[in-house]
């Protein structure tokens, strides 16, 4: 398996040996350092219908509170017309017992990278990396979903895939905007981690558009995604996503099939869990207004099938008429997760908020 990830990182730029004569009356692409300074802002007011929780003087009070979940910073530039960077640190919570700063909100780096850009070998938008990067798949998925300033997709909420990590990658656009491929090597335990052995995670993730020419179906994508790593050196750490996803200026709509595997170590046993997500994000025309709705299952571990957890979330937004290069956006919604099949059994937890997006 691991061979095969990495011929397919090998032939990512396999135009890049086929440069051709430039034709005559070609401009060269202008090669003057540049960088820009941006920022992204997620910000909330959520109140929790329930479970209640009790505050200091012992009482059951429903939780609510203010918040930031994302304050980046992007720093991204080009050193000339083949090499470009971005550094974009974000905010977590500090919760070190020990630490005097425990509670405060602090940054740590979510982005850090170089890039080589391919344009001159291949299609357009075709790209190495390394460092700590975006993976194939949340990135993805996150740009056709939109909604990621409500909450982590599926997959990446429950905690089988994650935004971000340390590590080298290529992307590669099919000619004729037939769809894309993007394949990496990563350290496999995330941005917020540290390297914890010599194991490597190997992601891939293919997009086919079929009908790319025009027309309705234009929006269309099948995208299949696998992630093959091991947290010890007899563990396992499996993931599989089978993903359709529509694009309309009417409506965006996808669902996601997830498969996993997880063996800690060689004395465990192996979990397999499964579930699936679909949401729609219907416009009122040119309005601004839009809905989301979107219903998530996972079976945790399927030696327990009485385990579930279903997520219904669902909200009304409103995008303000962007600027060039600014997305603004409210979101009303409603989420609530329902898990059974443990014990003790635990309540629904409902949450109503509000939410904020600011980018530029």
């Amino acid at each position: 398996m691991k061979k095969e990830f990495l011929l397919i990182l090998l032939v990512l730029p396999v135009g890049a040996f086929a440069q051709v004569t430039p034709a005559a009356g070609y401009t060269p692409p202008n090669d003057t350092p540049s960088f820009k300074v941006g920022a992204t802002i997620f910000t909330d007011y959520t109140y929790q219908e329930s479970p209640k929780t009790q505050d200091a003087d012992k009482e059951n009070v429903n939780f609510s509170s203010f918040n930031v979940s994302r304050a980046y910073i992007n720093v991204t530039g080009n050193l000339n017309h083949y090499l470009a960077f971005r550094i974009t640190p974000d905010i977590t919570r500090e919760t070190g017992t020990g630490s005097s700063l425990n509670g405060s909100l602090t940054f740590r780096l979510k982005y850090a990278y170089g890039q080589l850009n391919l344009d001159d070998w291949t299609t357009h938008g075709s790209w190495l990396r390394l460092g700590i990067q975006q993976t194939p798949y949340v990135d993805y998925t996150e740009g056709i979903y939109r909604y990621r300033f409500q909450g982590p997709i599926f997959v990446d909420r429950e905690g089988f895939l994650s935004s971000s990590d340390a590590g080298f990658s290529g992307h590669w656009n099919f000619p004729g905007n037939y769809g894309d491929l993007h394949a990496g090597v990563y350290n496999g335990e995330n941005y917020n981690h540290a390297e914890t052995n010599n194991q490597k995670g190997f992601e891939v993730r293919g997009s086919l558009r079929p009908l790319p020419l025009g027309g309705v179906w234009k929006g269309l994508r099948l995208t299949g995604f696998a992630d093959q790593d091991k947290p010890s050196s007899h563990g396992k750490r499996e993931r599989h996503v089978g993903q359709l996803t529509f694009e309309h200026p009417l409506v965006n709509a996808g669902i996601e099939y997830l498969q996993a595997k997880d063996k800690a170590l060689a004395t465990a046993a192996t979990v397999d869990a499964k579930g699936w997500s679909a949401w729609a994000t219907p416009r009122f025309g040119t309005t601004g207004w839009e809905a989301l709705l979107r219903h998530d299952e996972l079976e945790p571990n399927k030696n327990i099938s009485s385990q579930k957890r279903k997520r219904n979330i669902a909200g009304l937004a409103y995008w303000f008429h962007p600027l060039q290069g600014v997305q603004t956006a409210l979101l009303a919604d409603y989420d609530s997760l329902e898990r059974t099949g443990i014990t003790p059994s635990v309540p629904r937890a409902t949450n109503y908020a509000v939410h904020m997006l600011i980018n530029f």
